[in-house]
């Protein structure tokens, strides 16, 4: 896991997203165009949280969030999306 000089605010958490998939189960390989945004990912900094709702997740946990969740960033040259605990819909 990469160690990142960020630490995101209130109940907001980083996310290192998954690869997305190159072939199909059965076997069928899957051209760039065709490619779909990866819903899974891994925690990768936390927030401290909110005074009543504190952060549900922990660095290194796999999670799943919603197709269109969070923000799109890159801190060194790799790219990251920064969300609200909420949009995460679980840990895996």
């Amino acid at each position: 896991m990469a160690k990142i000089n960020f630490k995101p605010n209130e109940d907001r958490v980083l996310v290192e997203p998954a690869e997305a998939e190159t072939k199909t189960a059965s076997g069928i390989i899957i051209p760039d165009t065709a490619k779909e945004k990866p819903q899974k990912g891994t925690i990768i900094a936390i927030g401290e949280g909110l005074k009543d709702k504190p952060v549900t997740v922990k660095v290194g946990d796999t999670v799943l969030y919603g197709k269109y969740a969070g923000t799109e960033i890159n801190i060194d040259g790799k790219e990251y999306l920064i969300m609200r605990n909420s949009d995460i819909f679980g840990i895996i």
